[in-house]
Formats: structure tokens, sequence, C-alpha cells
């Protein structure tokens, strides 16, 4: 496993070691193509990009294709800095041609045509495609191969055969427990276009907020939320501009649990338990919708014609998840009903409210989506499941007969890196599931709960790992070369912050508010060797609900950041024994890392007296010294192949599993590389 040939340069007095060939000619492209395509086969030389670049369209013409190859010339105009056209003329012939033969469906669903071919020569450019969605995913491979050259920019000439894997890719952002306005919903969009996804799943209700404007039942925003909440005309505009983009949106309505905001507006639909206002603990409430009476389905049909009028997706989402609602099992009346109906338990209960409401869905025209709670033998064949139990629910529910979608692996708050979503596929290569049933998965959704995010918080959670992900569906099932994935996963990241995502600058932004001060280099370097715990970590350790401050020092730092990757794989080159000058070049990596994280950590606790916000961090500070000097001496016995002194290696793993124990909310980003390395130790 050799490392990639490494150029390193100080910088604010961080140690940045990236590929060289990326100094040399700004990367292949065949080294940044991300998701990578179903088939790609690159040629010498390439198309250069100069302001007599003419584009043409024939064939469709669309309003939707002419303003997509408008954002188009205008992202390759801001990457390459050369004036570009500003208007599509009638020419059928150009530099660029697109030929689309039809802009699509008018309302976009699962089955349409997302395919796309592209031939890039040294003199023109050719994207065919059936429909404008194939040609928007086309024109974002055609600005992934535009890299810089000796002569300014180049597309490199290559022979691209694409297609999706999975006709099913989303991400999921949760709006209810933590709103988040429109600018940064709209971002997200863009960036999800830009990695080929295309299914925003909205979930707009829970316990903790109603956050869509209802003009049937006014109510719902005006006592179910906390003021925040999208109004019909700011739902439409979304739902165009994702059209605009390639992508549906889903929306969900969450029934019957996580519904007190649903109660607290009109408290006639509940169980038994009337909350009090919205919910701002966190966690699974017990307030449940009543499904034994009449004047509840009548209720969620006149709610629901009116949000299909928002929202035409062919799918519609009715959550179905964590109902334990103990009132139907006291509410007299609701156990009367159920001794009538012949209904056992809530399971039960749920599964005929699952059936009326689906019956209300189904006369809307639209196709019900769920949760793993809302799968039943009795339910038809086209809802569709959506797993957050697992590939094992997933796989039963297929088993059945039932079309399904995976979300489990790709719980972003769950911090896990990368790495580790990215190798999780809907259907891996030794499922047991026959033909027939593989393709009744649909794909998978990213999802990304907001208990403890914000507007200034999320995009950093949410990116660029969803992009690793975006690739596992829509790449062939081969592509999982994990070192390659974050190779490319860097350049990607910077192209997605082109869309406004925050996911690069805020942390820095949080540094600075958190240290009073804009001169933040040791704490940039200190920050480096943290990443937040997982979301139910931080709810046992500082019990958060919505009222939390989300603007310490774990909100600050970023899941999965490149430096742990690359820690990572100068570990195992340097424990593998590979070749001298490969693990020489490791050993020098990750001598400076820890040199420089235990440099900071003086001049971190100096702001400790002047940044309240930033004392929590005192314990972790006193580690990382002793957990950064470790580090050096484990690099420098391993490099020398000397054997460490008696007791040396048990006192250092007893240190190491001190540092496993919660303290500030967060944990260290080198923890099991530095167990490796010291385990390596003789």
């Amino acid at each position: 496993m050799p490392l990639r040939p490494l150029r390193c340069l100080a910088a604010s007095a961080v140690l940045l070691c990236v590929p060289a060939a990326l100094f040399a000619q700004g990367g292949a492209a065949n080294d940044l193509l991300m998701p990578k395509p179903a088939s790609v086969h690159f040629a010498a030389d390439g198309l250069r990009v100069g302001p007599d670049l003419t584009i043409a369209l024939v064939q469709t013409r669309s309003p939707r294709l002419q303003a997509a190859t408008l954002r188009f010339l205008k992202r390759m105009e801001d990457k390459t800095g050369t004036p570009l056209p500003r208007s599509i003329g009638n020419a059928t012939t150009g530099t660029i041609v697109l030929d689309v033969a039809s802009d699509g469906e008018a309302v976009q669903g699962p089955d349409e045509d997302e395919s796309y071919t592209l031939d890039v020569t040294s003199a023109t450019v050719h994207l065919k495609a059936a429909t404008t969605l194939g040609a928007l995913h086309g024109m974002e491979t055609l600005f992934q191969l535009t890299q810089p050259s000796a002569n300014g920019y180049m597309i490199q000439a290559a022979s691209v055969q694409d297609s999706p894997r999975f006709r099913w890719r989303g991400l999921m952002l949760d709006c209810a427990r933590h709103f988040e306005p429109l600018d940064v919903l709209k971002r997200n969009i863009d960036a999800m276009a830009a990695v080929k996804l295309n299914v925003f799943h909205w979930h707009l209700i829970d316990d903790q907020g109603f956050r869509i404007q209802s003009h049937v039942f006014p109510k719902l925003t005006e006592l179910g939320s906390d003021g925040k909440f999208y109004t019909q005309d700011q739902a439409r505009e979304l739902v165009q501009y994702a059209r605009e983009r390639g992508i549906r949106v889903l929306p969900e309505f969450e029934m019957p649990g996580h519904s007190a905001a649903w109660l607290v507006a009109y408290p006639e639909l509940n169980s038994g338990t009337e909350p009090n206002g919205i919910r701002q603990e966190f966690g699974i409430s017990d307030t449940a919708l009543d499904p034994t009476r009449e004047e509840t389905y009548t209720f969620i049909g006149r709610f629901l014609a009116e949000m299909t009028a928002i929202f035409p997706d062919p799918y519609l989402h009715i959550g179905g998840d964590e109902t334990p609602a103990p009132d139907w099992k006291t509410n007299p009346r609701i156990v009367a009903f159920m001794r009538a109906h012949n209904l056992t338990n809530n399971d039960a209960l749920q599964a005929y409210f699952n059936t009326r409401v689906l019956a209300i869905v189904t006369k809307l025209n639209r196709k019900m989506v769920g949760w793993d709670e809302i799968l039943h033998p009795d339910l038809p064949k086209d809802i569709v499941i959506q797993s957050w139990r697992g590939g094992e629910s997933l796989a039963k529910g297929a088993q059945m007969g039932f079309q399904g979608v995976l979300s489990q692996p790709y719980y972003l708050d769950a911090m896990k890196p990368a790495s580790v979503p990215y190798l999780a596929d809907p259907v891996p290569a030794d499922t047991k599931l026959t033909p027939q049933q593989q393709q009744l998965i649909l794909g998978g959704e990213v999802c990304m709960w907001a208990e403890q995010v914000n507007e200034r918080t999320i995009d950093s959670r949410v990116w660029p790992r969803t992009a690793a992900i975006a690739e596992r569906f829509w790449s062939p099932q081969n592509v999982r070369d994990v070192v390659d994935m974050y190779h490319r996963l860097d350049a990607t990241s910077l192209e997605l912050e082109t869309f406004g995502l925050k996911h690069l600058s805020s942390e820095d932004a949080g540094l600075r508010s958190l240290a009073g001060t804009q001169q933040i280099s040791a704490l940039r370097i200190f920050a480096q060797a943290f990443e937040p715990v997982p979301f139910y970590n931080r709810y046992l350790e500082q019990h958060t609900s919505q009222l939390t401050p989300l603007t310490n020092f774990v909100d600050a730092v970023v899941p999965d950041p490149p430096v742990k990757h690359r820690l990572a794989l100068a570990s195992a080159i340097l424990t593998q024994k590979g070749d001298a000058s490969s693990a020489a070049s490791a050993a020098a990596e990750l001598t400076s890392y820890f040199r420089s994280v235990g440099a900071s950590v003086p001049q971190v606790q100096a702001l400790f007296p002047f940044a309240p916000r930033l004392r929590p961090m005192a314990q972790r500070a006193q580690q990382l010294t002793t957990l950064s000097q470790i580090g050096v001496q484990a690099v420098q016995y391993l490099s020398s192949r000397q054997a460490a002194p008696s007791g040396w290696k048990a006192n250092s793993l007893k240190q190491l599993e001190t540092a496993k124990q919660p303290s500030a909310i967060v944990r260290f980003v080198f923890q099991d590389t530095l167990t490796e390395l010291v385990q390596a130790v003789r």
C-alpha cells in the first residue's frame, strides 16, 4: 500500500500533505471523478477551455435544459476564470453539443431514464442522453473532467457510458427538530445534484415542530411550531428548484407517533394524553394520533389532499416509526375498539391505521412510503419500506415482495468515517436475495437527523461524507477502494464548497467564536486532534434538548476530518513494514502531526481564562499532551526498529484506554491509529 508522492507545506504552523501530482497538473481527471461512471475510457490530451468555446442544443431545447446549461457554463467560467457564453443560440453545432432526446416526465419518478454518454476529444464534446435528467448528470461529469493543465484548463479526453446502479439515491434532512432556512436546503440540493443524488427526503413534522404551512388547518403551525415553518409558496419554490436540478422532493408527514406537534394544535385527535406543547426534549414520546376515530382519518385526508397539491412526487412518506402509544393499551374506548376488531396488540392497531391511511394516499394517486414499522404482510406490495433497522430488515421486506430503500448504515449522526457507509451496500455481493428480489431494492438514503445540528453546523455533518455514499448508490458494486475514494473525496469536497456549503469554513468560524479572536492558528492545530462523538453518546452525556446551545467545541470540529484517514494510511504503511521510502514518508507525516498537535496545547490552555466555552476541553488538552508524546515515541521505536523500554507499552495502552472515556463530548481522531502504532512496538 504505497503512499502517493507527498508535498508538504507549512501553513499557519500546520503541516499540510497533499499528493504531489495535484501540484504538477492539478490532478488527472480520471483520479477525481465522483461518483465513478459505469464505464469510462480516458485518452491523451483533451479540449482546451477558451473564450471561443460554443455550446449547442439539438433535439430538446426545453427551458429546464437551457437553464441547466447556463448554470453549467457559469460554473465552468468560475472554475476556469475564462469568459464563456452567457446565452444559448439556435446553432446545432458547437464545441459542446448536448444531444437530448426528451425533457423527460412532467413529474420525475424513480423509473425515468438517467443514462448518458459523453465523448470528449481535443476538438469537441458530445453529450447524449435520453432525457434532460441524464444530461444533467452528464454535465456534472463534464465539469469534473475539467482540470488545470500547463496551458490553462482542459476537459480530459474520454469516452463515458454511464447510468446509475440504483434508481433511488436520497438524502433526508430533518427540519422538524431544528428548522433549516430555505437557502440551506437549496445549497444542499445543489450539492446533491453534483454527486448525482436524486431524492430529497424532507422530514417536515416531529414532536419538536410542525414545519409546513396548512391553510386548511392553520393551527398546525400557529400552535405546533415555534414560529419557524415553511410557507406553501416556499415549499413550491423548493420543489421547483429541485426539479430544475433533477431531484425529486419526497415529503414526510410523521404519523401516528412523533405527533406532539399535531396534537398540541388539534388535541381532539389524541389517544388520551394531551401534550402541553411542542416537545423540546428528544427521544421517543408517548403521544400518538387516535387510530380508532373516524375524525382522525377525515383530518388526515383533508391535510394530505392539501399537501399533494404542493408536492407532486408520486410517493408520499407517512413516517410510521417508533410509536409505543401506551394510551392504546389503557384507554378504555381504544381497548374496546381493538377487541371489537380482533386487534390483539399495538402492532395490529397500527397496521389497521396504516391500511386506512394507505387508502387515503392511494385515492390521492400517491404511493406510500414508511419506515420499517409499517411492514405488514396484509399491505399491498406497491408500498415502499425505508429500513432504519438495517440490511436484514430490508432483505426480509424484499423476500415478502415489498420494495425497499436502505438507510440504517447511512445515518450520519452516528459520526462514522466515510469509509464505513461507503462499504455498506444495499445489495451486497454475498446477498441471499434472488435476482427478482434484488430488483425490489430501489436504493438507499442518507439520513441527517437534526437533534444536534442547526443552520451553522449541518453542512459539516452532511458533507463531504454524503458524496462518498452517493458513489455507493451510483457506481458499480465493485467500486470499493477506500484509499482511492478518500483521494477523490478531497477534490469533490472543494468543488462542493462553490455551492455555498459551509462544511470547510464552519470549523474556523466556530473556533473564532470560541476563542473570541481571529488569531486561532494554535487552536486550529489543536482541533485537528478531535471529532464529535455520535449524537446518541452526546445525548447521554449532555442530555441535549431543543434548547441546548450548539456553539461549543464539539459543534465546531467536524466528523471524519481528512487528517484522520491520512494518519490511518500512514500508520498502516509504517506498521506493515512497506518499502523504505514509503515507510520514511509515513513516519515523517506521523511525527510531524503528533508534534504539531502536542505543541498547540500550551497556547490553547492560555485561552481558557478568557474563553469559557473552551474550558471543558481542559482534560482533553492534558490528555493530548500525553498522547502526542506517545505518538512521537511510537513512531521513533518503529522507525528505528528498537524495542521500547520496559513498561512503556503497557502504560501507553493504559493512557489510550483512559482517553476513550467520555469528556467534552469529543473523541480523539487518532485513537485507533495510535493504538495500532503502540501495539506494533516491540
